[in-house]
């Protein structure tokens, strides 16, 4: 293990370091160019203590990819950061954009501050058009739709089509089109190819390789061929607490490191 990776045994705590150690190791590694840098992040929702002190650094350009088993708290976290922790739950420790605290502060407040989220589950007005859609996520009076069409030509073909007749796929497209017709500092992204055609997986990871040339991404993702694609750094969540951070090609080049965390195959597609 490289003075740049982090292990600690699943589900117990890295009792001989601290997260402000930690965070200084990283600071030395990033040679201090991490945008988001998440310290002792708890999460407890309805009595269940979801995330037990997470802490890790979000490089300012690339992919940051967020691994783990499910259920063990990744789309906590980035629901967490962004200040959607359900109202019979709290989070608590440090979240800082930028070198600004950010944890607590509204959720809108965070997106017209440069976040931007895609939730697992595309979140699109079923009823309203493609193009009205897009029309309602523009926070700006100059909407990238360049780049939007550019990435995703099927958006423009589809502009009056209703988003609830469109494919799965398609819904993706659009939820991630909202996102980029607006400048941001952050993209957080939600398993964003979940339960897609392989040539529609392709196709979403060739557009998230582009914008991640734009603005860094934190995304959550499960098909390991995407993350092999897209991964700088890795940082894989077990039971709760950060169990490994590296650079990702290292983690998937040890098939016997990826099946302990993940329990899959590093060669397998998921």
């Amino acid at each position: 293990m490289t003075a740049g990776e982090r292990a600690t045994a699943p589900g117990k705590p890295n009792t001989g370091r601290t997260a402000t150690a930690d965070a200084a190791q990283d600071a030395d590694r990033t040679g201090g160019s991490s945008l988001l840098r998440v310290a002792d992040l708890s999460v407890r929702i309805a009595g269940l203590h979801i995330l037990q002190g997470v802490s890790f650094e979000v490089a300012s350009s690339g992919v940051t990819v967020l691994l783990g088993r499910n259920g063990v708290g990744k789309s906590t976290t980035l629901r967490a950061i962004l200040g959607l922790t359900p109202r019979n739950g709290a989070a608590t420790g440090s979240v800082r954009l930028g070198g600004e605290e950010i944890l607590g502060r509204p959720t809108h407040a965070l997106v017209k501050a440069g976040l931007g989220f895609v939730p697992e589950d595309r979140c699109v007005f079923a009823g309203l058009t493609v193009a009205e859609n897009l029309r309602l996520a523009e926070r700006t009076d100059t909407p990238d739709y360049d780049l939007v069409f550019g990435l995703f030509p099927e958006l423009s073909k589809r502009a009056k089509q209703r988003a609830g007749s469109l494919s799965g796929g398609q819904q993706q497209m659009l939820s991630l089109g909202r996102v980029l017709l607006n400048p941001n500092k952050l993209l957080l992204i939600d398993e964003p190819t979940k339960g897609l055609a392989p040539k529609v997986v392709t196709e979403v990871a060739e557009a998230l390789e582009r914008a991640a040339q734009a603005v860094p991404v934190l995304l959550v993702e499960q098909n390991l061929a995407v993350v092999r694609r897209l991964a700088g750094d890795a940082v894989v969540i077990a039971a709760g607490q950060v169990a490994w951070t590296g650079p990702g090609e290292r983690l998937l080049a040890d098939p016997a490191l990826t099946k302990s965390l993940l329990a899959v195959n590093a060669a397998g597609g998921h």
